[in-house]
Order: structure tokens, then sequence, then C-alpha cells
């Protein structure tokens, strides 16, 4: 056997992960050499027209852009060597996918964008269903959307920004609310789920969509069960269409109301899906209500690893019957069929955790953002372009909607009341004492 067949024979797993390695060990090494150097990273945030101009398409900035963009133009090209697609038509197409990509991210950075909770993933989305409707896309653009490589590379990369420090800033009320919330929201989410008639695939994406962090733990868990990338697109624009009127409703409700500020940010920390929009919804409450908010948020992002650990294995081991000779999987059929980027996701948190110091994080901390972001960016472009999104949601009724808000609604209820439990000086206290 050649060199290169061997090389042909890598999983896509295992390009996600030689690409992903790449541009962590790059960048760790640069950072480690210069512990001075300040990573660019292009600027996409912008109030106005003229802030637009004079900022996004500023020379600087561009030049930025374009730098990002010859690194993953290499690594593409690595990807289409690596997995024997034709690299001449491919990488036109990729080169399309990335422009809207790009844009995406640009149209997410309007400040009056930002301030509805709308994120990139909802626009690239809709870029790629446009391109899909309203145009008879060629084969090489069809082609080049990789979703599920785009996904899987963007989240050995999210491992980075999960930190187990963030454990320790959550304190023990916040890790509690975390656990609690996680916990029950997800198993109610799916018992909800199966009760409606809807498979294992939605419920699996749906439950850890409401009760973690949204999209981000809907791409999380579709990678660990390698999920319909068609249902990822659906409940991705579930969460974002809800999250517009929480962001809006739940500080006017605390205000009303005369909730604590505390018990009202671990309230936001635990609904919201973001840490931009706890942030945005927590500061019309007020300083106490921001601080407790993104801290109660970090507790629950942490959970997306263990999360994705626990559903996969879950999720593998669940063997139907009649599928092994004795109806249990064995180890090396457990190690056959898991995930092997979620291992790549562990080990990126561990790295960056234990093995870092906190400058080396930080230093690093935004170009890797950058990269992972338009990952994604890049997947939500490619599943719109692969998605029929009419005939989906017509060939569910409508359940997976009904089952989302029900659930988002057992979860805002269920929050607040383990929020006032434990930042409400009710259950805390006892526990301090």
């Amino acid at each position: 056997m050649s060199v290169k067949q061997k090389i042909l024979l890598c999983t896509e797993d295992a390009r996600a992960l030689l690409l992903a390695g790449i541009t962590i060990v790059l960048i760790v090494i640069i950072a480690l050499s210069a512990p001075s150097f300040k990573f660019p990273v292009p600027v996409y945030k912008w109030k106005n027209t003229e802030d637009l101009i004079h900022t996004v398409a500023f020379f600087g900035n561009l030049s930025v852009v374009f730098f990002i963009t010859f690194a993953f133009f290499i690594l593409y090209l690595l990807f289409l060597f690596t997995s024997g697609i034709a690299v001449k038509k491919n990488i036109f197409g990729f080169l399309v996918l990335f422009l809207f990509a790009i844009l995406s991210q640009i149209v997410a950075g309007n400040k009056t964008v930002s301030l509805y909770g709308l994120e990139y993933v909802v626009f690239a989305l809709l870029f790629g269903l446009a391109l899909n409707y309203f145009f008879k896309l060629p084969s090489w653009i069809k082609e080049a959307a990789q979703s599920e490589f785009f996904i899987k590379t963007g989240l050995v990369l999210l491992g980075c920004s999960v930190l187990f420090k963030d454990i320790l800033k959550a304190g023990l009320p916040g890790m509690l609310q975390a656990l609690l919330v996680v916990l029950v929201v997800w198993f109610f989410a799916f018992w909800l789920s199966k009760k409606l008639n809807l498979d294992d695939e939605y419920a699996v994406i749906l439950s850890s969509a409401v009760s973690i962090c949204g999209v981000s733990a809907a791409i999380v868990a579709a990678g660990a069960i390698n999920g319909d990338k068609k249902k990822l697109s659906y409940i991705s624009a579930l969460v974002l269409i809800v999250a517009i009127p929480m962001l809006v409703i739940q500080p006017y409700l605390i205000r009303y109301f005369e909730i604590p500020e505390a018990v009202g940010g671990a309230w936001l920390g635990g609904t919201l899906d973001t840490t931009a929009s706890v942030t945005a919804a927590s500061e019309l409450v007020g300083n106490e209500a921001l601080q407790v908010g993104v801290i109660v948020k970090f507790s629950q992002n942490v959970l997306i690893g263990l999360a994705a650990f626990f559903i996969t294995s879950w999720w593998v081991l669940r063997a139907k019957e009649g599928e092994t000779g004795n109806g249990k999987p064995s180890y090396s059929l457990l190690w056959q069929r898991f995930p092997k980027f979620v291992l790549g996701f562990i080990a990126a948190s561990l790295i960056f955790s234990f093995v870092l110091s906190v400058e080396r994080v930080q230093q690093t901390g935004a170009i890797l953002s950058v990269f992972r972001t338009t990952w994604f960016a890049l997947a939500f472009v490619s599943i719109g372009i692969e998605t029929d999104l009419k005939t989906l949601i017509q060939s569910h009724g409508g359940r997976p909607a009904v089952t989302f808000i029900i659930a988002q609604l057992f979860n805002i209820l269920w929050t607040l009341l383990i929020a006032w439990l434990l930042f409400g000086g009710i259950l805390f206290s006892s526990l301090q004492s």
C-alpha cells in the first residue's frame, strides 16, 4: 500500500483532528515564542454605514481578513489532499462558501442586529438556503459544502474555550444551578420529544439545545451522534427565533416584579443561549445581575464537554436488538463508533485548562475564536445549501417546534425556581451554615 493510499484512508474525524490540531499547534507555538505578540483578528462589529466603511472595510482590517482567507485556503487544500477529492473544482466552491461565511459574520456584527441576539449562524444558514432556493447551483459548489467536516473541525477548536477554571469562578451555587438545570431540563425535553413521537436524533439535539447553551450545544450533540444536518439546521433556527422575545421579555419581567438582581442574573445566565446575549440582557438589569449572569453562563458552558462525552457514549452503547451477537456492543465496537473528534475536543479543553498558562490562553483566545467561528459559519452555509427546510418541517408536522417551545417554557420556569433557591438566600444560606 502506497503512502498516498494510506493518506486517503484517513477518516473525516481524523482529517478534522489534523486540521484543528495544526491550527492549535501553530498558534500556540507562536504564542510561546513571542509572549508579547498580539494576534491580529478581523473586526466585524459596526454601528452604521460610516462605521462599516471606515472600520470593517478599512484596508488594515481587510488585510487581516485576507490572511484568514489564505489560512483557510491552505487548510482546505490539505483536507482535499487527504480525502482524495478533486482539488480544482472544489477549491473554487469553497471560496464561494467562505465569502458567505464572512458576510454572515459582518451582518451579525451590526450593533442593532446583535442587540436582538441574532448570531452569525442564522445569517449563514439564510445565505445557504437562499443560494439553494434561488439559484441552480453547480456541482462544484455543492461538493464543496462539507458541513459535517466543518462542524467537527470547529468543535475541536471549541474545546480550547471550554476551561475548567470557569468552574471555580461559578462557585458552589453556580455549579449546582448548572447541574440541576441541565440534567432536569435535558431529560424533560428528551421525554417530551419521545412523547410527541420525535426520533432519537431530534430528541438529543433538541434536548441539548434547550438545556445547555443553544446552538453551540446543538452543534456538539449533532456532531457527537453524527446526526442529520437538516435537523440541526431546524433546531438552530428554532433556538434563534425563540431567543429574541426572551432577550426582551425576561429583563422586563425582572424589573417589573422587582426580582433581586442576583436571582435575575442567574435566571438570565441559565436560560439565554450565549454569553453575549446574557451580557446584553443582564446589563438592562444591573451590575450584580451582569456578574452573576456571566458566571452562571460560564458554568453551563463548561458542561458542553461532559455532555459531548456522555451523549456520545450513550449513543454508541445503545445497541439495537440484533445489532450485535449478544445484544451488547463490545469495547472494540464502542471505540470503532466513538467519534474521535470528541476526544480532540476534550484534549483541547484539558490542555488549555491545565497545561498552558493563563497568559497564553488569553493571548491565543481571540484568534482561535476567529477560526472556530469561521468553521461554524462555513458549516451553516453548507447546511443551508443541503437543506430543503420546507420538506423537513412538513414531514414532522411542526412537532419539533411545539416540543422546543414547551421545553423552553419549562426551562424558563425551572431555572427561575433554582435561581431563587440558590441566589435568593434560601438554599445557599443553609449550605453555608
